[in-house]
Formats: structure tokens, C-alpha cells, sequence
């Protein structure tokens, strides 16, 4: 009796062990079929700079077999027209406008702890509702949310940081780790950021490659060490090529010789070094068997700008502008496992919807105050179905004494930029926003306006402004003039005469 007691004890601690085990097993299994994110942005890059949004004179391979096996959106908009406030929106899926930050944060902005030039504390980025859903987390590059140790990418849901807190990077570190020690040795406290060495993780690191090439190997390493973990990664890589300073390899200025403005070349070699540097993290997702379940996500933080040799064709606008070059940006989806090979997406879609889309995707708890602008826009993207319909995407950038507006609804979009007269353009059938129909469709125009200033009563007080003029004009009521911006009755008698 006592020996069958023995056997029968045996076979159940054996039972709870196997039992345990395939909880384990389960477990495992269910994480990682969570699709690992990669989001790749880079820095001003132009609407027509990648071959598969139509360049004819920048080559860029790799990125083309992602977008070609993958979904292509052609009208993918970010939620403001030159970096910071991109970045924070598409980090905290709220327009900057929402939250406080809509001007660019000061080079140089000050480490102390006490300062407060960063995005809000309170506003949870998509970083850290996917670390609290088993990702692990890696930001690369630029930041510019925040150089304050409370702003740090650690403290902000990232496992990992390597790059830089600032706006912008010199890029050959033999060249600005001259000029840093230069002035370091001079004894000035307030050197430009674009010389300062990388970080890594809060400690200086001397960078020896070429900062994309850099940042490029620092995503292949994060990939391999994800998959040493065993779990979903999550890497934000964000370029600064092809920002200024205008700064690129001879091996890659070489493919370009043909290009006879000396800026455009220099410009298409930087975008070719992130196109060579995509090719080397593809190969490390299949080396460590995570393409197929890998969602890509490849945009710019906004236009590209017209005077450093980028082509926003066939769009009207630059960087900073309300027109569709200043925000409508080259943007593609690729997973293997999920996403058919070679579809294009033409329904308008938002950066805001990448952090809902990624949250559903990670079956991930959002904190209960959380607000979000965007929408879960996968099931859309997989059935090629409308996501807002009737809603809007806006784009709104402050100006000295008016607004610069931009504002789609479907086919439609109301421009108003340096305080000309509203444009209402069918943006499908006139992407260049050649013709003013306000005069045609003024019912249209003042639903659409009025929708546009509706908005406005969500916003706040910038936390901080990019200039004293920009503080000096908002604190005597000279900006933001929502009022004045957004007047239509006077103003489409005049439109309909030009």
C-alpha cells in the first residue's frame, strides 16, 4: 500500500511538472507569437526620395523589397511639420498642440534634472505600455523629447538607448570629437550638441563609424539580443540622415556622381547609407529568425526640406509648411506573416495611429487616463477599408500672428497658410493643390474650417516656445490669433478671384 502511494505520489509530481512545463511552454509560445516592432524614421527626408514612392535619381534597394513585399500608404500624414513635435506625437499618440509641445525644444537644452523641456511626464509613450507587455525595448538615434535625466529614453519605457539627446548630429565622429575636444580644452560650457560624443544607456561612448552606419549595427546587436532573450523587441531607430549638416561616405557619394548639385548628390548618398544599413538588419532578422514575424514600419518625421536637396514631388511644400510636403511623408508596412506582398493603402492614415495600432498588436493595457488621437488601423490595412471616413487629420504650426492649417477629410483638404485666403483642394484628383474649389463648395469649406477651430479648444499652452519673439507674441495675444486664422466668410470672395 505504502509503495503505491509512493508510485501514485511519483506520477503526480510528474503530472504537475509536465502540467507546469507546458504552462511554461504556453506562455512562451503566446509571446512570441506578439509580432517583434520596428519602427524606422528618418529625419527630413522627402516625399519622392525612395524608389518606391517614385525617385528616379536616389537608389535605395532594400528599402524597395521591404514596401514592394509589403503595404505602401500614400497618404500616410505625420501630426506636425518639422521634428520635435512629430517625434512626440508619434512617441505619445496625442498632437503636440494637446500636450504642450509644439516647437522644437532649444539645442543645447539644459541636463539638470530641474528643467522642464520635455514631453510631459504624464503622457505614457508607446514604449512603455509595450516593455509593460513583454517587449523588449530599444530606442537608437535621435531623441529631442527631453535632455533632463527625467526625460531620459530609460525613463520613458526604453530598456536601451543609443544615440543622441539633441535635435541633430555631425556624422563622422573623427571630425566632431575634434571640435568637441577643442572646446572642451577651452573651457566652453556650452557646446553645440551636434558635437557632443554619442551615449549609451547615460554613459559617454566614442563613436568610430560614420553615425548611420553606427546606429545601423546598434539595431542589428539589439536584434540579436532579443532574440537571446526570447522575447517580442520593440526598436525605435531613428536616423538623422538625411537631416543637415549635409555630410556623406565617398564610397556612397560615388553611386550618386551623377547627380550635378552637390547638395541633392550629398543628400541622396545619406539616404542610400540608411538604405545600405536597412539591407544589414533585414540579413540579422533572418539570421536570428525573426523577419517573418517582424512588423517594418519605414516613414520620415516630416517633408523633406526643399533647400537641402530634397524632392517632395509631386507635393507643394517643404519642411514647416501646411501644404502636403511639409507633412505627407513616404510610409510603408512590411510583415511577412500578416500583410500581403505588393498592395498600396491610399486612404489617408496618421503617425497617431501607430502607437493604438501597436498597443492592439501587443494586447497591451493602456493606462485608464490615457488619451489617444490615432486608431487601430491594422484591420483596415489588412481588409484595404476606410479608417476615418468622415473624420479629419489635422496639422497646425504656429506662426507670428496667424496659423499655417492643414486638414483632410477623405478626398477633401482645407489649406490656409500665411494668412491667404482658406484653399479647399480634392486633394485625389489634385495632389500639387493647384486649384482653390472654395468658391465652388463654400458649405464644405466652412463644415471643414469649423471642424479645424473645434479642435483648437483642445489645446494648451506651449510648456516651452522655440524663441523669445514666440514667447513675447503669445504672452501680448499676438499668437496663436485662432480667431483671426480661422475667418472664412470675408475671405472666399477673395479666393474666388485669384
Amino acid at each position: 500500500m505504502k509503495l503505491f502511494k509512493k508510485i501514485n505520489s511519483a506520477l503526480l509530481m510528474v503530472l504537475l511538472l509536465t502540467v507546469s512545463s507546458c504552462k511554461a511552454q504556453s506562455s512562451f509560445i503566446n509571446e512570441s507569437k506578439k509580432p517583434n516592432i520596428l519602427v524606422v524614421l528618418c529625419d527630413d527626408l522627402g516625399y519622392a526620395d525612395v524608389g518606391f514612392n517614385g525617385s528616379t535619381d536616389i537608389i535605395t534597394p532594400e528599402l524597395d523589397n521591404l514596401a514592394n513585399n509589403g503595404v505602401v500608404f500614400t497618404s500616410a500624414y505625420v501630426a506636425h511639420p518639422f521634428c520635435g513635435p512629430s517625434r512626440a506625437s508619434l512617441l505619445t499618440g496625442r498632437y503636440s498642440q494637446e500636450i504642450g509641445t509644439p516647437f522644437n525644444l532649444h539645442s543645447n537644452s539644459s541636463k539638470n534634472n530641474d528643467d522642464n523641456m520635455g514631453v510631459p511626464l504624464k503622457e505614457t509613450f508607446m514604449s512603455k505600455i509595450l516593455q509593460n507587455s513583454g517587449y523588449y525595448t530599444s530606442a537608437i538615434g535621435k531623441w529631442h523629447l527631453g535632455a533632463a535625466p527625467k526625460f531620459h529614453p530609460n525613463k520613458r519605457g526604453f530598456d536601451n538607448f543609443y544615440g543622441f539627446l539633441g535635435g541633430g548630429h555631425n556624422y563622422f565622429p573623427e571630425q566632431y570629437l575634434k571640435i568637441y575636444e577643442k572646446q572642451l580644452k577651452e573651457g566652453n560650457k556650452n557646446i553645440r550638441d551636434y558635437y557632443l560624443p554619442l551615449e549609451h544607456n547615460n554613459k559617454e561612448v566614442r563613436e568610430t563609424e560614420y553615425i548611420t552606419d553606427a546606429l545601423s549595427r546598434e539595431a542589428v546587436n539589439d536584434i540579436k539580443i532579443a532574440s537571446k532573450k526570447e522575447t517580442p523587441f520593440f526598436i525605435y531607430l531613428a536616423y538623422n540622415a538625411p537631416h543637415v549638416p549635409l555630410e556623406a561616405k565617398k564610397e556612397d557619394l560615388k553611386k550618386f556622381a551623377h547627380i550635378q548639385d552637390k547638395d541633392r548628390r550629398t543628400y541622396a548618398a545619406m539616404v542610400y547609407a540608411v538604405d545600405r544599413g536597412m539591407g544589414s538588419i533585414v540579413k540579422a532578422l533572418k539570421e536570428n529568425n525573426q523577419y517573418d514575424n517582424t512588423l517594418i514600419v519605414f516613414l520620415s518625421d516630416n517633408g523633406g526640406n526643399f533647400d537641402h536637396g530634397a524632392n517632395n514631388y509631386p507635393l507643394k511644400g517643404s519642411k514647416g509648411d501646411a501644404w502636403e510636403g511639409g507633412y505627407r511623408v513616404p510610409m510603408f508596412f512590411h510583415w511577412p506573416n500578416k500583410i500581403t506582398k505588393g498592395k498600396k493603402f491610399d486612404f489617408p492614415v496618421s503617425s497617431l495611429d501607430l502607437y493604438p495600432t501597436f498597443a492592439g498588436l501587443a494586447k497591451s493595457k493602456l493606462p485608464n487616463a490615457k488619451i489617444l488621437d490615432g486608431k487601430d488601423i491594422m484591420l483596415n490595412v489588412l481588409e484595404d477599408t476606410e479608417p476615418y471616413k468622415d473624420e479629419m487629420i489635422y496639422c497646425l504650426r504656429y506662426r507670428h500672428g496667424h496659423c499655417d492649417v492643414g486638414a483632410r477629410q477623405g478626398d477633401w483638404k482645407i489649406t490656409r497658410v500665411g494668412n491667404e485666403p482658406w484653399k479647399l483642394t480634392n486633394i485625389t484628383t489634385d495632389i500639387g493643390e493647384k486649384k482653390n474649389a472654395a468658391s465652388r463648395y463654400p458649405e464644405r469649406l466652412n463644415a471643414m474650417v469649423s471642424k479645424t477651430k473645434e479642435w483648437t479648444k483642445s489645446f494648451i499652452t506651449p510648456l516651452w516656445f522655440y524663441s523669445a519673439k514666440d514667447e513675447e507674441m503669445w504672452n501680448d495675444g499676438r499668437m496663436p490669433s485662432y480667431n483671426e486664422t480661422f475667418e472664412v466668410s470675408k475671405l472666399i470672395q477673395k479666393a474666388s478671384k485669384q
